[in-house]
């Protein structure tokens, strides 16, 4: 199966144009490691004019607009989907699950603010959630489109005026994404510029951006903080984790295994919620890794477009270089994977794993006792996403209680969360702030209140 890729393309001010900034690599087809296109980034003049464009703007979306932007995306879903597996190297089921997030993104949206999201009267004072302004949204390329969505949808909903930075290794979705978008908004109430870390930050540094999300690495993260604390902007930062599973003594094997399986090649190991740390009873460890073992050398290995496969390649040879480069003389792989391509076998290190790889590695460690595999769970300074499995339900969610990370799955490997409107949280160096439904939304807002002096006290007597 093959895919049609786009040509690679901006959006300022309504009128598409071609990036000309070269980044000095290549964009490969994963499968093969071939390469597609040179990497280029928007021009510094077609960035400037972007950031004028926001900066002078004042609107608002529609909850219908936001509904009418949906059903074009639908319709797209298929396309969406393809192309996010190709950028990516994640097998086509799995971009096809997450792509419902990229519409729905756009009908939450809408059902907040026809709910009455951005107006939260109190006893006849009047409070009022109101854009922040210019909002800059940076997304991470291991799922471009859901994320690229997920901001723009929330942002525009507040009634931001958006710009959208692509990541410059999977750039082909988020076009797709602005040609629908584009076809309901004004000019200049959304944008899309495509580059590299240089881009992220000359757009970061301006003060005409209002409000910053970002889903990326730490060393990203810590960028964007840093340039938006002189300023005392609000930035918004998901920066991935280090996530510990938790198997307790009374654990079913099966159930187990096939967690850590799914926690460890889901995305192909390529996401922020991924197993990072295998915590397990001593006594159990082989009987565990033996389990696992089997479990991934099952999947079928095979190209990110074939809907059979379960497990495909990393994004670019410079990521599975990195991926590589984290085992050991004391680890296990798994599994036949292809020579040719950016293919990495799940692994299994015989060792703790203090950093997270971001890639189909963890690190697994024995305890003796409950208290032990607690503090192990917290021994990192991530704090994202942890599991717990246990055969007593009720003493699992004893356990996940004392996991210092943001959600907590019990008996749960799936790559949604735990319910549609919890937060998601970050903890440590997961980042700052909270994602959600709600979370997102609200973001983008401020707050003003308005109201008569002393009408509180009329009413409250």
């Amino acid at each position: 199966m093959t895919v049609d890729l786009p040509f690679l393309a901006d959006l300022v001010d309504g009128e598409w144009g071609t990036p000309t900034t070269d980044l000095d690599f290549v964009l490969e087809d994963p499968t093969t490691g071939e390469e597609v296109c040179r990497a280029m980034a928007t021009s510094e003049v077609r960035a400037e004019r972007a950031l004028a464009v926001a900066d002078s703007f004042d609107d608002r979306i529609e909850p219908r607009v936001l509904d009418a932007i949906a059903d074009d995306l639908e319709q797209r879903a298929t396309r969406i989907a393809e192309l996010d597996a190709f950028a990516t190297g994640v097998p086509i089921r799995q971009t096809r699950l997450l792509g419902a997030i990229v519409s729905g993104s756009f009908r939450l949206a809408a059902e907040q603010v026809r709910g009455g999201v951005l107006r939260a009267d109190r006893d006849g004072v009047e409070v009022y959630r109101l854009p922040l302004g210019t909002a800059l949204c940076l997304v991470p390329w291991n799922a471009p489109a859901p994320m690229a969505a997920h901001k723009v949808a929330n942002a525009l909903a507040a009634g931001c005026p958006v710009i959208l930075k692509a990541s410059e290794l999977a750039p082909y979705s988020s076009i797709v994404l602005a040609e629908v978008i584009a076809e309901h908004v004004p000019a200049g109430m959304f944008q899309l510029v495509q580059g590299g870390p240089e881009l992220g930050a000359r757009l970061v540094q301006d003060p005409r951006v209002k409000a910053v999300s970002f889903t990326g690495g730490l060393a990203g993260g810590r960028s964007v903080a840093a340039a938006s604390a002189p300023l005392l902007r609000p930035c918004q930062l998901e920066l991935g984790g280090n996530n510990p599973l938790v198997v307790l003594p009374d654990a079913d094997l099966d159930t187990a295994a096939r967690m850590a399986c799914d926690l460890l090649t889901t995305l192909n190991g390529q996401w922020c919620r991924a197993l990072g740390r295998l915590i397990v009873p001593a006594d159990r460890t082989e009987d565990l890794v033996a389990a696992i073992g089997k479990r991934v050398a099952a999947l079928r290995v095979g190209t990110p477009l074939d809907p059979l496969t379960d497990f495909g390649p990393l994004i670019h040879s410079r990521h599975t270089e990195v991926v590589r480069a984290a085992s050991s003389a004391r680890s296990r792989s798994f599994g036949t994977v292809p020579e040719i391509g950016n293919y990495v076998a799940p692994t299994l290190l015989d060792e703790d794993l203090p950093v997270e790889v971001f890639g189909p590695v963890a690190g697994v460690v024995g305890y003796d006792r409950i208290d032990d595999a607690v503090r192990l769970a917290n021994a990192v300074p991530y704090g994202l996403e942890g599991y717990v499995c246990g055969g007593d339900e009720e003493h699992a969610l004893s356990v996940a209680r004392q996991i210092r990370a943001g959600e907590v799955k019990v008996n749960g490997s799936s790559v949604m969360s735990l319910h549609l409107m919890t937060p998601r949280p970050a903890w440590g160096r997961s980042g700052l702030g909270e994602e959600g439904t709600a979370e997102t939304l609200r973001f983008f807002t401020g707050a003003r209140v308005v109201g008569v002096e002393g009408r509180f006290a009329l009413h409250m007597s």
